[in-house]
């Protein structure tokens, strides 16, 4: 391979995960990543960009967006608005048309990394609404007659949550890789990427009773690794003694952020 991606000082990815990376590259496909919120999806992205040297384009997708929005708009009211008020060039429309997030991507003059995050949260239509797009590298647009062909293809990460099932055909076309939840030992790599310095004994301790958090079965929303790097990073600032800090519990809200995970930790934690 050209080019391989590599885990850097702020991103610590498993051996699978690097693998399916640099496959993707190489096969010039979408990488699909799913795994529960938390696991790093999105920042697999910035660290793609960083590792690689290369220019990072997010597309956040919401419940409202529709795929054309990341090809191109064409702003019509202005126009409209122009033309009232006898403004020059008018008649020129690509003066209207504005380039969406997948367009910046091919218009690029350099290999970008494009992250189309959440795709899950669109209706079940937009993957397909894009296949034609990230199959073919281009797209038409039609007030202008005008075909936009990517200069480069850029390596497109695509995140998913697993709220929706997304369509067969769409996944097709991805390499796909489920992020598992760190194990301990991974985990603790990872939090020394952001705190190289952390005393032994309260990065133990604080593992244990997370772990023991996620291992509850009642808990609703387990903390992610996100949640457990800051509290570590509170549990280092206010200096809290490590003894029974699994009965003490010192800045819990910021691991549970749901109440009725608070009753059942404390309530798991007294008996």
């Amino acid at each position: 391979m050209a080019e391989n991606f590599m885990s850097t000082g702020e991103y610590v990815a498993s051996e699978q995960l690097l693998a399916s990376v640099n496959v993707a590259i190489a096969l010039k496909k979408p990488l699909l990543v799913k795994g529960e919120p938390g696991t790093g999806k999105t920042m697999l992205a910035e660290a793609v960009a960083k590792s690689l040297g290369k220019k990072l384009i997010i597309w956040n997708i919401k419940s409202t967006t529709k795929a054309q929005e990341g090809l191109y708009t064409y702003d019509t009211i202005q126009r409209l608005y122009d033309g009232q008020f006898g403004e020059e060039g008018v008649d020129d429309i690509a003066r209207y048309i504005k380039l969406g997030k997948l367009g910046e991507a091919f218009e690029a003059d350099e290999q970008v990394v494009l992250l189309i995050d959440e795709i899950d949260k669109a209706d079940l239509e937009f993957p397909n609404d894009l296949l034609w797009e990230l199959d073919q590298m281009e797209f038409y647009i039609h007030e202008t007659k005008r075909t936009v062909k990517a200069k480069h293809r850029p390596i497109v990460i695509i995140t998913s949550n697993a709220e929706k099932e997304l369509p067969d055909a769409f996944l097709r076309r991805c390499i796909f890789h489920y992020i598992d939840f760190p194990d301990k030992d991974l985990m603790e790599e990872i939090v020394k990427t952001h705190y190289p310095d952390i005393e032994e004994n309260l990065l133990n301790n604080a593992m244990d009773v997370f772990y023991w958090i996620r291992g509850i079965k009642d808990v609703r929303k387990k903390p992610s690794t996100s949640e457990l790097i800051d509290w570590v990073n509170a549990l280092q600032r206010g200096g809290i003694p490590l003894d029974d800090l699994k009965k003490k519990l010192p800045f819990i809200g910021v691991i549970i952020k749901k109440d009725e995970d608070l009753e059942t930790v404390r309530h798991y934690a007294n008996t």
